[in-house]
């Protein structure tokens, strides 16, 4: 099965500014003041870049995705992204929810990766993303397999995820 795991170049995420600011503004409007919101962020690969293009809100593919606090998603809402995938020739570059508090992992984060795939990013930001939200605070982690990821956010960031014009 390894052979079928997508490559992707250095884990650089790169977004325009606008793009930026509408995601983490919507993700912190969904999240109603109390619970988990989260997005698959689309995109095209290229040379070094994870460019993002489209935003996907979890709560658009499965409309009960938050209702235990955390995000949960059914496994039939992942037909709908795949088909969004090939109708627009992007792909799935990242991953991005809140949590109430810190951008660390939790267990149940670290355990149930939204694509299970080597190299794949998942971003949380903390404080149900109320801004301002300092780089450090930001938490970016690549999917190695088997459960384990390495950290690339806080301290490192800048080095990961480039917010441009």
């Amino acid at each position: 099965m390894e052979g079928a795991v997508l490559w992707l170049p250095k884990s650089e995420l790169h977004f325009r500014a606008a793009e930026w600011v509408r995601l983490v503004d919507e993700l912190h409007q969904r999240t109603q003041g109390y619970h988990e919101s989260g997005a698959f962020l689309l995109g095209r690969v290229s040379k070094r870049r994870r460019l993002v293009e489209e935003i996907v809100f979890y709560d658009d593919l499965d409309p009960a995705a938050y209702e235990t606090g955390v995000v949960v998603m059914r496994g039939a809402s992942f037909g709908p992204l795949w088909d969004r995938c090939r109708g627009s020739g992007l792909q799935v570059v990242a991953d991005v929810h809140v949590h109430g508090g810190s951008a660390r992992q939790s267990l149940a984060d670290k355990q149930n990766p939204m694509i299970a795939q080597k190299r794949h990013l998942a971003m949380i930001l903390p404080s149900m993303a109320r801004t301002p939200i300092a780089g450090d605070q930001i938490g970016l982690y690549e999917y190695r397999g088997r459960h384990r990821w390495k950290s690339l956010g806080h301290d490192r960031l800048s080095n990961h995820l480039i917010i441009g014009p």
